[in-house]
């Protein structure tokens, strides 16, 4: 498949980009500084992002959500998403959050908890939004939002180990409470969802 990968260089889509290439998929990397290996300009450039999904079966969108320093935010952009989706009739996929996630069945969202770090809610609820305007998206954009465990990111990479459980919208954690993901993992399980679709226009969620 061809996929269009925004955010390229970033943890999640740095590991979603060597995981695609390596299944052999044909994969266009976008980010704004990125160079001659792949395609420099931003997802609020709706020209540049027409262009740039020419020819699209899946379009990664694994940029930050929060306000960037130019006052752009990912929610801003599911307008131009969702036009290219239709042009291209193009899968859209998200690199998501944990902060919406719900800690148990009926209870609070991870990011209303009261050790959730204030430093990082900016960040989550920005993705928490975008999840929300997913989900009220026309009926014709096919989308699918993967949100990684609690600990995920660069400050804990990980190893890969090829394995990895799935959930909806309730943390999934293991026998001793933690919820965690490695990066390679995360990108697997990705990759999985993109070559075996079985999350249409819904979130899900991976950790060990």
């Amino acid at each position: 498949m061809r996929l269009v990968l925004f955010g390229a260089t970033g943890f999640a889509g740095g590991r979603i980009l060597r995981e695609a290439t390596a299944r052999g998929h044909e994969v266009v990397p976008v980010a704004r500084g990125i160079g001659s290996e792949g395609r420099a300009g931003s997802l609020h450039d709706e020209p540049f992002a027409l262009d740039v999904t020419a020819g699209a079966d899946v379009v990664v969108v694994a940029i930050p959500a929060r306000p960037l320093d130019d006052g752009t935010r990912l929610i801003d952009a599911l307008p131009t998403l969702y036009s290219l989706a239709r042009k291209q009739n193009a899968r859209l996929g998200f690199v998501g959050g944990a902060g919406s996630l719900r800690v148990s069945d009926g209870g609070p969202r991870v990011i209303d908890t009261p050790e959730f770090p204030e430093a990082y809610k900016p960040e989550a609820g920005s993705h928490a939004e975008v999840l929300d305007a997913l989900r009220e998206a026309p009926e014709d954009v096919d989308w699918f939002y993967v949100s990684p465990a609690a600990v995920f990111g660069a400050h804990s990479p990980g190893e890969r180990t090829g394995a990895y459980r799935t959930g909806g919208d309730v943390l999934v954690t293991d026998e001793n409470g933690n919820s965690a993901i490695g990066g390679d993992d995360y990108a697997i399980a990705f990759l999985d969802e993109i070559e075996r679709p079985a999350h249409r226009r819904t979130r899900f969620t991976v950790a060990y």
